[in-house]
């Protein structure tokens, strides 16, 4: 299949970038074979070091026109593993995203049949006091059709240093094995930025509509290309806008400080008892290295860059902290990836391992010596979970007087007197933006609290590996993690994030991807038993349904929310029997 797929796009290439050969004077006394081999197809690279002939994903991103600069390792091969694209207006009377047909880089798009899917307000009010309302719209014919990208190497003259290389979009509707990118969203936003309430935007006169284009994930290394000697910039063609070509210009760095790829070191350094175990009440201190994929650290021992430095663009190993004052984020619709938070957490014990219903507002749960925030406690939810922001959420949400401390690669946390006996897991996870290439990574650590027996977790879902292959294997997309039972801690329900927890997510994401293509309504395609899908709330059924009877809006409040249908009381079981029998689902 990978041998057809580049066949295909051989074939394409050759069709679309008709005239685009490279010049005859940038291959002259190389040969059209030698020409021919910088362009190659394959898996993915393994992990470990790397050279300049190792496949290396980059990221590529197109904003308001222009190509934001890349830089690469000089002479590497690169597949092309991420697109972004945006294009924006502001507008002063609510009109949808009617501008952008209008006026912007997307305005000779075909805007026909575009309709409103969704709507939610920020979960957090403006600075001002002000609220933000979100409505994303999809269906126009542009995101709904199949187009493509071709990506040149270009010379400081514009000429053409060798073959380009071809990745499409795919289709809305059908996800298949030769498709470019594991993840594909097209979309359209408005943004209201001025409402007097979280129920109301009347009178509203400030208002961002936006268009994006998001593919991430490829589906594999192939194609790849070699950057010439000679390229200073890749140039960007889409088939919807065939005679605008984008820009991005490439700086090729000859002497890399680090490799590529991203690997983590964790461990427990308080020593446990003989018998392998730490009790409950103890203090625990892990350490934890970021390096790359040749083993280098990316930070000296001990310390960890400040925010300041990272928001300055100072950290030139690649490490990345929270993006949360950069861009906006909306859970499927809008960028996700490149939040990029370091945290690390502890939860357990494992056996116990169950979604966290009540919503965490972090200015009331953190430990203010500490920076710890405590999401789940024994008494309360069956479970202890707790995490820390690296650096310290008490620095990232402090402002800029906070923003100069170092940071640390050693954390404590105190285990509570209640904890029950068994397995806990310690989780990092991160992303790493280096040299074009953006890729996350997480690690577990098992630890013993009151017990020296291992536990396991008890899932109610599984397998994802059915359609989670390739590109979307969970140990290269959300955080680079296969472990779904150690998600618990960080995917809490938060007061300005409502739709936090995995079975939020999952429910939405799957509920709104035209791609998955399994019956909605058939429970069992990842619910393992009827037990699974026995718990009732908003936040359950309205994480999928978008709509309910009106005796339900009646009795329960009118859906206001996309993610879990109200507010915070979205998470309160709302009875014991209701899906004991769910329509269709089979269990």
């Amino acid at each position: 299949m990978a041998r057809f797929r580049g066949s295909i796009a051989v074939g394409l290439a050759a069709l679309v970038s008709a005239g685009c050969e490279p010049d005859e004077a940038e291959t002259a006394g190389t040969g059209v074979a030698e020409a021919s081999a910088a362009i190659s197809w394959g898996g993915f690279p393994t992990d470990g070091p790397t050279n300049k002939n190792t496949p290396i994903g980059i990221a590529l991103e197109i904003d308001q026109g222009s190509g934001v600069p890349l830089k690469v390792r000089a002479g590497q091969r690169v597949f092309i593993d991420q697109i972004d694209v945006r294009a924006a207006i502001d507008a002063s009377s609510d009109e949808g995203v009617d501008g952008l047909a209008d006026a912007g880089d997307f305005a000779s798009l075909d805007w026909d049949d575009v309709e409103l899917e969704d709507e939610s307000f920020v979960g957090q009010a403006n600075s001002d006091g002000t609220f933000t309302r979100r409505r994303f719209f999809r269906g126009a014919d542009w995101m709904d059709k199949p187009s493509f990208f071709l990506i040149e190497q270009v010379d400081q003259n514009g000429h053409v240093t060798t073959f380009p290389l071809l990745v499409g979009t795919g289709l809305e509707q059908l996800r298949t094995p030769l498709d470019s990118f594991f993840i594909r969203r097209l979309r359209a936003i408005q943004w209201t930025n001025d409402c007097q309430s979280m129920d109301s935007c009347d009178g509203a006169t400030s208002f961002t509509e936006e268009a994006l284009v998001e593919l991430r994930s490829a589906n594999g290394s192939s194609p790849s290309f070699k950057l010439q000697p000679s390229t200073t910039a890749l140039r960007v063609r889409w088939t919807l806008k065939p005679n605008a070509p984008y820009t991005i210009p490439v700086e090729q760095v000859a002497a890399p400080a680090y490799d590529y790829g991203f690997t983590m070191d964790l461990a427990a350094i308080t020593p446990p008892a003989p018998d392998g175990t730490y009790a409950p009440g103890q203090a625990v201190t892990f350490q934890f290295t970021l390096k790359d994929g040749a083993g280098n650290r990316l930070h000296d021992p001990g310390v960890m860059p400040s925010y300041a430095d990272f928001l300055a663009g100072n950290i030139d190993s690649g490490i990345q902290y929270y993006r949360a004052l950069a861009e906006p984020y909306a859970t499927y619709y809008r960028r996700k990836h490149r939040e990029k938070q370091l945290i690390l957490a502890v939860m357990g014990p494992v056996q116990n391992n169950r979604p966290l219903y009540d919503v965490v507002d972090i200015n009331q749960s953190i430990d203010f010596a500490t920076g710890v925030v405590t999401a789940g406690t024994q008494s309360d939810d069956g479970i202890y979970a707790a995490a820390t922001g690296i650096p310290s959420f008490l620095v990232l949400f402090g402002g800029p007087a906070f923003w100069g401390l170092p940071s640390t690669d050693t954390w404590t946390f105190t285990l509570p007197p209640d904890c029950a006996p068994g397995t806990y897991y310690v989780v990092l996870k991160g992303r790493r933006s280096y040299l074009g290439q953006d890729i996350p990574e997480s690690k577990v650590l098992e630890i013993q609290v009151g017990s020296p027996v291992h536990t396991e977790p008890a899932m109610t879902t599984g397998p994802c590996t059915s359609c989670h292959q390739e590109g979307g294997a969970f140990n290269r997309i959300l955080h680079g993690l296969d472990n779904r039972a150690a998600c618990t801690s960080c995917h809490a329900p938060l007061s300005f994030e409502l739709e936090g927890p995995v079975f939020v997510r999952t429910h939405f994401i799957h509920s709104r991807s035209n791609r998955y293509d399994a019956p909605l309504k058939k429970c069992q395609n990842c619910h393992t038993s009827a037990a699974g899908i026995q718990r009732t709330s908003k936040a359950a059924c309205l994480s999928c349904h978008t709509s309910y009877p009106a005796s339900h809006e009646e009795a329960y409040g009118p859906i206001v929310d996309m993610y879990v249908g109200g507010r915070e009381e979205s998470f309160q079981q709302c009875a014991t029997t209701c899906h004991t029998t769910h329509p269709g689902s089979g269990l």
